[in-house]
């Protein structure tokens, strides 16, 4: 398991170091429909595949709440997804969006340590319209959790092998086997859950945002029912 997480927040250059770390329902089409600036809608997957500093525009299902992951992203963005794929929305806002909230978001490709986000120029950036049905998140092996379900809203069930373990300013984090593979699980603390009854060799229920963070892959918890122990 990592040691440490240490960041540069994504808009700021001060360095911040801390010792410690499927089916979709209902979602939107990627239609051909002008974008704010007018350009044109295209799939997720397809602006995935652009190169960093791409600008497009794209339209999906937020599947975390603004904000949940501010104590290690350093921002209120918010995961969205269409049909195709998913990826983390980057703003300095908070918009105050949650799961279901449809949105239609024109930015940049960038990296942050290793996770592809998309960088609105500003909030005017963010087209909210309107509520769909909610994303159901894709069930995965924990071994299986990486390049290709990144940007996902995703579920899996393991032991824990590792932790829970402080990483704070940052959040918590444990990890988990189901046998395929160890996979960490990032605890933010802006989610509010409690790890205090988690331990080793326990059985757990994990779903949330299929992220990336120096060069190893992670599943973000949204909120305190994301996680937690089978009886």
């Amino acid at each position: 398991m990592p040691a440490a997480r240490c960041r540069f927040p994504l808009r700021s250059v001060a360095l911040v170091c801390a010792t410690a770390h499927a089916s979709l329902v209902g979602l939107p089409s990627p239609a051909a429909a002008a974008a704010p600036t007018g350009r044109q809608v295209i799939s997720l997957a397809k602006a995935r595949a652009l190169p960093l500093g791409t600008v497009v525009a794209v339209d999906g299902s937020v599947t975390t709440p603004s904000g949940a992951f501010e104590s290690s992203f350093f921002d209120k963005g918010f995961g969205l997804q269409d049909r195709s794929a998913g990826i983390y929305v980057s703003l300095p806002q908070d918009l105050g969006v949650a799961p279901r909230r449809q949105a239609r978001v024109t930015g940049r490709l960038a990296d942050s340590f290793g996770l592809l986000i998309l960088v609105p120029a500003g909030s005017s950036e963010v087209k909210l319209h309107g509520a769909g049905p909610k994303v159901m998140p894709k069930p995965v092996a924990t071994g299986d959790v990486g390049e290709a379900t990144e940007g996902l809203l995703v579920t899996t069930v393991g032991t824990i092998t590792q932790g829970p373990q402080s990483d704070l300013p940052f959040g918590f984090k444990l990890s988990i086997d189901d046998g395929t593979g160890e996979l960490l699980i990032f605890v933010n603390v802006d989610t509010n859950i409690d790890l205090s009854g988690f331990a080793v060799g326990q059985r757990v229920s994990v779903t949330g945002f299929s992220g990336q963070f120096d060069g190893h892959y992670e599943i973000l918890p949204r909120r305190p029912e994301d996680l937690f122990v089978l009886r």
